[in-house]
């Protein structure tokens, strides 16, 4: 049987073995791929619910990113276009607010990486995001700032969480700490300066 599945992936074309390979592991989706231009393979943990579905432009989720060497939990909007102006706004005045458990609500700075939307834990916060994370059943999330359809009053949305301690160790074997496809060390948040020209490039 090995070396039929051997002779199988000699026959499959090259644009196959770079598809994404999706595996589901309690409420997290783990998806890496391998980019064919510089063979780097990254890896998305991402919950299978969304914080805000896609409408028009892209959705918010909660992922599961290596910040500095620590697994903690982010929120994202991947892959903006014209079409999600309101999440660009957002890496101006953003903030998401998570809560997990019973614990103490953290804020995540939101900022522009490329051309994702990332709220991540400041560098004070990664050290108590990375242990709570683990054993955490529930996250609350909630969105604040300009960009945002939230206010103070507005329901946080509520994800269920389980199988995290497996899928950490299955992100950490796929994506060892500071491999290529890791995100690297960097303080959440751009200044105005920044932002406007990522912007600019944004809509060119």
């Amino acid at each position: 049987m090995p070396k039929l599945a051997t002779a199988l992936c000699l026959l499959l074309p090259a644009a196959a073995l770079a598809q994404p390979a999706t595996e589901e592991i309690g409420s997290w989706r783990l998806t890496c791929a391998t980019d064919r231009m510089t063979d780097r393979s990254a890896c998305v943990l991402r919950h299978r619910d969304w914080v805000e579905r896609p409408t028009v432009g892209a959705g918010l989720s909660l992922e599961i990113q290596d910040r500095g060497g620590k697994l903690v939990p982010v929120v994202t909007a991947r892959d903006l276009s014209l079409d999600s102006a309101s999440r660009a706004v957002l890496a101006v005045t953003g903030t998401a607010q998570l809560r997990l458990d019973r614990n103490a609500m953290m804020e995540l700075p939101c900022g522009l990486e490329g051309r994702n939307l990332v709220c991540a834990p400041r560098r004070a916060d990664a050290d108590r995001a990375a242990q709570e994370l683990p054993m955490a059943e529930r996250a609350l999330v909630r969105m604040a700032g300009l960009g945002s359809n939230t206010t103070a009053t507005t329901e946080p949305a509520e994800l269920r969480l389980s199988g995290t301690a497996s899928a950490l160790a299955r992100l950490r074997a796929a994506q060892p700490a500071g491999s290529a496809g890791a995100t690297p060390p960097a303080e959440p948040g751009l200044d105005l300066r920044d932002i406007l020209g990522r912007l600019q490039n944004l809509v060119r």
